[in-house]
């Protein structure tokens, strides 16, 4: 009797395409933006804030980001490090080249040439697709890390070949750099993350995302009713790295404070972000958060529990949680193939038909 829709009564068209139509939906979403803002800020110390929440919302934004390719548009990419390496390094420059437009301004202009950067790269996806697009963006992968490692002018020629994030402030707060201030991070990373993901639930519901799902379905078929491939491919590559350049920004600038290339944006950046997205569920933006947090939450919680509970030598215990986490991806993806946010959809049906059989 909770979750029902009876007597929500619907005057216009616009009321009944709205975002939230249920206003249980719309209470539970109020709920979550009143905790992120008004109560998790006051709860929790730095440690759960620089250690779980920060990756946890970066991570989320980057999801969302490879969930608008892959799950809604169709096209699979092995490319996430290298544009959230993209990201990060184009911010470093244009926080030493133009420090006074402001740290908010320059996130977005890096989120805008990851997404040139991403639409350039998706050129292949006009002529191929499936295992051979996935290895096309694996060689984007390891280009734009290659270049990024060997080029100086993009480190400043730094002898170690890392790039340290220079302070900036938002509002007066310090954001960035290991000085920043640790509530001030949280809350601009949060508000990026919510801003956008009330964007891409946006475009999904529209017809750039109708276009995208089109495509994704059944590409010759999206064609000849007049859906046009290359607009289709390349929005969704250029959407998709604005997303994620601006995670990777955040993640270098907000949270990491440094980063040297090749560890911080390698190969396997780009495999967690889609196990992110699989596990969560493709094409979903709630899928994008749950996957997330699975992936961020659940090797920290696998630590504590065999270091701290059980004892476990720390080299060992890494082995066993790496084991682990693979074993439960794939009796996961076994037990429900369509990710977390299916579980959740299945809930909610079950709530709105019980108590009666289904």
């Amino acid at each position: 009797m909770i979750y029902r829709e009876t007597g929500q009564f619907k005057s216009s068209y616009e009321s009944d395409q709205a975002l939230f139509p249920i206003k249980q939906d719309r209470y539970v979403i109020l709920g979550v933006l009143i905790v992120t803002f008004g109560v998790v800020p006051g709860l929790l110390n730095e440690y759960w804030l620089n250690a779980i929440l920060l990756p946890f919302l970066i991570y989320a934004l980057a999801a969302l980001g490879l969930n608008i390719l892959t799950g809604y548009c169709g096209q699979v990419s092995l490319g996430t490090g290298g544009f959230m390496a993209v990201g990060a390094f184009s911010v470093y420059k244009l926080m030493i080249a133009f420090p006074e437009l402001g740290f908010i301004p320059l996130v977005l202009l890096s989120g805008v040439i990851t997404a040139a950067v991403g639409a350039l790269f998706g050129l292949p996806s006009l002529r191929i697709k499936g295992f051979y697009l996935a290895v096309a963006t694996l060689a984007a992968q390891f280009f734009l890390i290659w270049l990024f490692n060997k080029v100086g002018w993009f480190f400043n020629y730094n002898a170690s070949g890392m790039i340290n994030s220079p302070p900036m402030t938002v509002f007066g707060v310090i954001i960035t750099g290991p000085e920043g201030d640790m509530t001030g991070k949280y809350y601009l990373v949060a508000t990026f993350v919510a801003l956008f993901a009330l964007v891409a639930k946006n475009l999904a519901r529209g017809r750039i995302g109708r276009n995208w799902m089109a495509i994704r379905d059944m590409d010759i078929a999206a064609e000849l009713i007049g859906v046009r491939p290359l607009i289709a491919k390349l929005s969704a590559f250029a959407v998709s790295s604005f997303y994620i350049g601006m995670a990777g920004a955040l993640y270098f600038a907000v949270w990491l404070g440094s980063a040297e290339p090749t560890e911080a944006f390698d190969i396997n950046q780009s495999f967690l972000v889609l196990f992110m997205i699989i596990i969560g569920g493709l094409g979903s933006v709630l899928g994008s958060f749950l996957g997330a947090g699975f992936m961020v939450l659940m090797p920290i919680l696998l630590k504590n529990i065999m270091v701290d509970g059980f004892g476990t030598d720390a080299a060992l215990a890494a082995h066993i949680e790496i084991i682990t986490v693979g074993v439960l991806i794939i009796g996961f993806l076994i037990v429900e193939p369509h990710g977390l946010a299916r579980l959740w959809r299945i809930a909610k049906e079950k709530m709105r038909l019980w108590p009666f059989p289904h």
